[in-house]
Parts: structure tokens; C-alpha cells; sequence
């Protein structure tokens, strides 16, 4: 009896120091975690707040994000696409953090797009579907469903619609392949682990360049002749700017419900159509969880799903540490003076200069020669600026004003332009990268000037996240020479107005962070 009193005395005297010291472990692991998350989220919005000197090539490099609050799936090669894992040392770290839910989503995304891709059985499953062109109104046999990007127009164009087509992706649980031409090819790293994003030059319906508001599969079309109620295997989305009251139907809940009865789905857009998928009520809920803040939703996606490939990035770096590298401030000048809606030179560059001087983006330069002396510039902080155009003569005139000129506030203004391309070459591959390179290079910059309506200008704003100094149309802008932006948001500049409105599944709750933008007054926008 005594052994066996002896074994259990023993036996507490173990057990009881274990018990607490494994609770003291877990106690610790649990402080640990939580004291990374908020330490990762107090550097990071420390970060936010430092002037954009402090984040100077000279200063010590600030804490890397590299997979952007947890935006980026760390499950790739980073020598695959330099840009994705390196562009977080070349912007200020975002304030915008991107919601638990989108994170899981993504992830889920992810997985779905490995599952079904190219290359797959459930993908080599679905071509025989599409093949068989038989559908009815009930589910397909496969659990993929798929959305077809088809570019349109100029490369900002492509970007904004892209990204917009992922979107209604992530809403609708289908697949995202893009129809990579010519020109778009080696502009973007494949952006989801493990798969690829590429439709096959071998899918079975062909020339899907040449789908339009006349093709017989347009949606807008089969709606037009009552047709909707047996479905074929695949229709033709066509939302690009002259879409008709038909084709607008598409963003009125009972079309999107419709639509989910269609393994395929082929898009074509020019535009940024998200805020219209804001106005549907059964996406409500999905929304509020995945956007918290609805004016970060083109920010949190294109820095998820848009790589520059390492051709572009190459441009890109070399230009950079060339020139903007060493300056104390970087400033981008993004200037399109659209054919639509011209103005003259003169009016465009007095806009420029005027706004950038009065809301302080340029520093004025003194009258007369300047009374400083070579040495005393010596310790001048220098602000780099960013200049695009297909008019170089802006660039020139810029760069005049302060080569000739002192500034007031002593900095030293160096301005640059990459190239002098005169027109836009969207079918020219060359001339693609380059444009690319330019809104990397644009997306680096502490402040922003824009010209209104630009998908060229949306996409960099996007990116950096910074807020704009958005140039204004004259016959748009009530007396307003500029405005600042309220968000990096695009505006979708053609909206579906009205068509929706008196039909089911209208939200008039969700109506009022759709407002008019700023720089389009017939356009939309995501507001907070």
C-alpha cells in the first residue's frame, strides 16, 4: 500500500508542474499570436503616417508587407514574378486593411480555380458540355462555371473591366480565364497559385474578338426575344460603352440569377461596371462582409490579381533607380487629353500647373533669376516628377518652369517623362509594356495628379491607394479647375441608369454609397 502511495504522490507531483507549465506555453503562444497581429497592425498604420521623407530610399527601410495584409497567397515562386512579392518596397504600406472574409474568399477562389482550370478533368468535362451546346434550366452536371474575359479597348480599359469581371467571379462562384491576345501577352504573372488563368488556344468557340451587341448569343439579345427561358451552353455578355437598354439588364437581380443557370460566360467591357453590382440586393450581405469599406474594393482587388510581369517590372526598376529613386518625394502627373472631349494645350497646362501649385503637389517657383548660390543647394531636398503623356510638350514645359526658375520652398524639382509615344498603340505589344511600366511607375508617387475620365489614371491611384488631384472638364466642373478625389475608386462612367430601378432586387439601401463621381457627372462611384 505504501508503494502504491508512493506512486501516486509521485505521479501528482509530475503531472500537476506539467498541467501548468503546458497552460503557461499555451498562455504565451496565444500572447505571442496576438501580440504579432497587433504589433503587424500598429506598424503598419505607424507606417501610414509617416511623411513620405521618412520613407526615402536613404532612410532605413521600413517593416515589408509583402503579401499585403494577407491579400497575396504566399505559394509561389518568388523568381516567377518579381513584382509580386517586391512591389510593397517601392509604395507606402496601404491603411486600407482588406476584410477576414475577402481573405477566406480569396483563398476559397483560389482553390476553386485550381480545381476547375485548364488542363483539368472537370475543365476537359465542361469543354464537352460546351461542345454538346445542350442546356436547360436546370444546374450543370459540373461543379465549374466559368467567365470568359475578352479585352477591349485601350490597356487602362482592360485593367478596370478585368477587374471587374473577377469581381462578378467572386460574387458567382465561377472561374476567371482570360483570352490572352497578341498584344496582352507578357504584361501579367499569373495571379492564383499552382494553375493558370489562360484560356486555351484550342477552346472551342472561336474569333471571340469579334463578339458584339449583334451577335445572336448576346444576352441583351436573347432577352430582346424572349428567349431566356431554356438557356444555351454559353452566352455572350456585351458591356462595353455603346451597350443598349437591353444589355444593361444584366445588372437587375433576376438577370444574375438567370445567368447562374450558364456554365459559360464570355465578357466584353471597357469599363469599371462594379458600383452596378452594388445596386443588387441578394448581393448585400456578401458585400458588407467582403468590403467593410466600399471605397477600397478596386484597391484590395487589382494589387491582388494585376502582376507586372518581370518584362514590365524590368522597365519599370530600371527607369526607377535611374531616376526617382534618391529624391526625397516622388510626384506622378498623369495627363490624357481625350478625343471626345478636347481642350486645348494651353487650358490643359494651365489647369495643371495652376492646381498643383494652390493645393501645394508643386512647389512655386520665385520671380526673377533666384539669388541662390551653387553651394547652397547642395542640401536641398529633391522632388521628383513623374510626368505621362502622349503630348510631350507638357513634360517640357514643366521641366522649363523649374530649370529656369528657383522654387520657394528651396527643393530642387527634377522632372521626367519615360517616353513620347504621340498615340495610343493598344494592338502594339511593345507599346503595352511600356504604357504598363509607366502606371508602375506612376503607382510609385507620394501624390497624384490626374486627368478626369482616364482608366490610365484609375489604375495607378488604384494601386498606390493615394488619392488623386483629379483635373476636371471645364464644361463638367461648376467653376472647379480641380478637385481632390474622395477615393482611389474608379468611376464607372457609363452607368446602367435607371433600368433596374422599378424592378425586383433594386437595393435603394446600397443606392446611397453609389453616388456620382467626381471627375464624370453622369458617371458612378463607391462612396463610404
Amino acid at each position: 500500500m505504501e508503494v502504491i502511495a508512493w506512486k501516486k504522490k509521485t505521479w501528482i507531483r509530475w503531472i500537476i508542474p506539467a498541467s501548468c507549465l503546458l497552460l503557461v506555453f499555451f498562455l504565451l503562444g496565444a500572447h505571442e499570436k496576438l501580440q504579432f497581429e497587433w504589433i503587424q497592425r500598429g506598424n503598419r498604420a505607424a507606417l501610414a503616417a509617416l511623411p513620405a521623407t521618412a520613407l526615402s530610399p536613404d532612410s532605413p527601410p521600413p517593416p515589408r508587407d509583402e503579401l499585403l495584409g494577407g491579400l497575396l497567397s504566399p505559394n509561389f515562386d518568388p523568381t516567377s514574378c518579381l513584382s509580386r512579392f517586391q512591389s510593397s518596397s517601392f509604395r507606402p504600406p496601404s491603411p486600407h486593411l482588406p476584410s477576414p472574409y475577402l481573405l477566406s474568399r480569396l483563398r476559397r477562389y483560389e482553390a476553386l480555380h485550381k480545381k476547375c482550370a485548364p488542363g483539368t478533368k472537370l475543365y476537359q468535362k465542361s469543354i464537352r458540355e460546351l461542345k454538346s451546346d445542350r442546356f436547360s434550366t436546370s444546374n450543370s452536371s459540373s461543379p465549374c462555371n466559368y467567365i470568359v474575359w475578352i479585352p477591349h479597348y485601350g490597356l487602362g480599359n482592360r485593367v478596370v473591366s478585368l477587374v471587374s469581371s473577377f469581381f462578378f467571379a467572386l460574387l458567382n462562384n465561377r472561374v476567371l480565364l482570360i483570352h490572352e491576345t497578341e498584344e496582352i501577352k507578357d504584361l501579367f504573372c499569373e495571379p492564383f497559385p499552382g494553375t493558370s488563368w489562360v484560356l486555351p488556344s484550342d477552346f472551342p468557340i472561336r474569333n471571340l474578338e469579334s463578339f458584339d451587341r449583334d451577335s445572336k448569343r448576346s444576352y441583351g439579345n436573347l432577352i430582346r426575344r424572349n428567349a431566356v427561358t431554356l438557356l444555351p451552353a454559353y452566352v455572350y455578355l456585351h458591356l462595353p460603352w455603346y451597350y443598349d437598354g437591353f444589355d444593361r439588364l444584366f445588372f437587375c437581380e433576376e438577370e444574375q440569377r438567370n445567368l447562374r443557370h450558364v456554365p459559360w460566360v464570355l465578357l466584353k467591357s471597357d469599363h469599371y461596371f462594379v458600383p452596378a453590382l452594388f445596386l443588387v440586393r441578394e448581393y448585400e450581405e456578401e458585400l458588407r462582409q467582403l468590403f467593410p469599406e466600399r471605397t477600397t474594393v478596386f484597391h484590395h482587388l487589382v494589387r491582388y490579381l494585376l502582376h507586372p510581369s518581370n518584362n514590365v517590372w524590368g522597365h519599370a526598376m530600371r527607369y526607377y533607380h535611374a531616376y526617382l529613386a534618391k529624391a526625397d518625394s516622388r510626384v506622378g502627373i498623369q495627363i490624357r487629353n481625350l478625343k471626345n472631349e478636347p481642350v486645348t494645350f494651353d487650358y490643359l497646362l494651365d489647369q495643371i500647373v495652376g492646381c498643383s501649385l494652390k493645393e501645394g503637389v508643386l512647389p512655386a517657383v520665385v520671380a526673377g533669376n533666384g539669388k541662390k548660390s551653387l553651394k547652397s543647394y547642395s542640401d536641398e531636398k529633391v522632388k521628383a516628377v513623374f510626368m505621362t503623356s502622349l503630348d510631350v510638350r507638357y513634360y517640357e514645359r514643366v521641366r522649363s518652369m523649374y530649370y529656369e526658375k528657383a522654387t520657394t520652398t528651396g527643393e530642387v524639382v527634377a522632372v521626367y517623362e519615360p517616353g513620347h509615344e504621340v498615340e495610343q498603340k493598344t494592338e502594339d505589344q511593345g507599346h503595352n509594356v511600356r504604357a504598363m511600366a509607366e502606371i508602375v511607375l506612376l503607382s510609385f508617387s507620394d501624390k497624384l495628379v490626374t486627368t478626369a475620365c482616364s482608366t490610365f489614371g484609375y489604375v495607378a491611384q488604384g494601386l498606390s491607394g493615394v488619392v488623386p488631384l483629379v483635373m476636371l472638364k471645364p464644361w463638367k466642373s461648376n467653376g472647379a479647375a480641380c478637385r481632390w478625389a474622395a477615393s482611389p475608386e474608379p468611376c464607372y462612367l457609363i452607368p446602367p441608369t435607371n433600368v433596374c430601378n422599378q424592378r425586383s432586387g433594386f437595393n435603394k439601401k446600397m443606392a446611397k454609397n453609389v453616388r456620382q463621381c467626381e471627375d464624370e457627372t453622369g458617371g458612378v462611384k463607391l462612396f463610404d
